[in-house]
């Protein structure tokens, strides 16, 4: 275990993703300007692909951060079955699931169901596939629909806030199951299938269409919902970043794109692999 993520397990996670989530949503234009221009810098961003291309169009950090692009700036790819990247980011893993475990990293799995926070839902997906997106601080960080289906339920799972960068992913047991979440259900032309919204250190929270900017409890929360989604639609946003988790079952026969590995750059929209039910 590196010292990085030693440090990790002892400092107040809560708290310090909290005190962010103040300063992020803060309106006075010298903390916004101050937080804004500052990380733009650091993180070499430009806003050509995006609606609003000033940094002062922008009322708080928050709004900076989950920046909505232009129309016609990513395209979402029409392969017939096809399953889309659903970020911008960087592929931590992807392939199958092999009998309820899911690669975190090299070396290092966790349990579907524990995921989910479902032992029914782990079980219908014990032997489906899954793929893995990092979103890094500087990616556009709305998170969409990799497919096309009906969401029929949210569950908030509250846990941990480690970071889920590479190192982390490699040295702590169960990252992405153990780290706050939201699990979205839906059904599909193959069955049901999941995107996982997963929380991380100094992330500010998490947001769907169909709840709204989740409150953070101590409690799981689940709710209900009918809402019909099509592949690209906006599905939720981080509120600082994170990592998305599409997840789906054995009958959809996901056959991954070849040129899809751990370290891939992909783009939202983009052909990740395509299903044969």
């Amino acid at each position: 275990m590196t010292l990085f993520t030693t440090l990790q397990q002892f400092v107040p996670q809560q708290q310090l993703s909290e005190l962010a989530g103040r300063l992020a949503a803060s309106r006075h234009p010298l903390v916004k300007r101050a937080f804004i221009r500052s990380f733009a810098k650091a993180y070499n961003i430009t806003l050509e692909e995006y609606e609003r291309d000033s940094l002062n169009a922008y009322e708080s950090f928050n709004d900076f951060f989950t920046r909505e692009l232009k129309d016609d700036a990513r395209a979402i790819d029409s392969t017939a079955g096809g399953i889309v990247s659903p970020a911008d980011g960087v592929i931590s893993q992807l392939g199958q699931i092999k009998d309820h475990k899911v690669l975190q990293a090299k070396g290092r799995d966790y349990d579907i169901g524990q995921l989910l926070a479902n032992s029914a839902d782990g079980d219908y997906f014990a032997d489906g596939s899954f793929a893995t997106v990092y979103l890094a601080p500087s990616n556009y960080h709305r998170v969409h629909m990799p497919f096309s289906g009906t969401l029929t339920a949210t569950r908030y799972v509250p846990g941990t806030l480690f970071s889920v960068n590479t190192v982390t992913a490699a040295n702590i047991p169960d990252l992405f199951a153990r780290n706050e979440r939201l699990v979205c259900m839906f059904d599909t032309q193959y069955g049901k299938a999941a995107v996982v919204l997963v929380g991380a250190m100094i992330v500010a929270g998490i947001e769907s269409v169909a709840t709204g900017k989740i409150t953070r409890t101590d409690t799981m929360q689940e709710q209900q919902h009918n809402m019909e989604l099509a592949k690209g639609d906006e599905l939720g946003r981080f509120y600082l970043g994170s990592t998305a988790i599409v997840v789906l079952p054995k009958a959809a026969k996901a056959d991954w794109q070849e040129s899809m590995k751990a370290n891939s750059f992909v783009k939202m929209g983009q052909l990740l692999g395509v299903t044969k039910p």
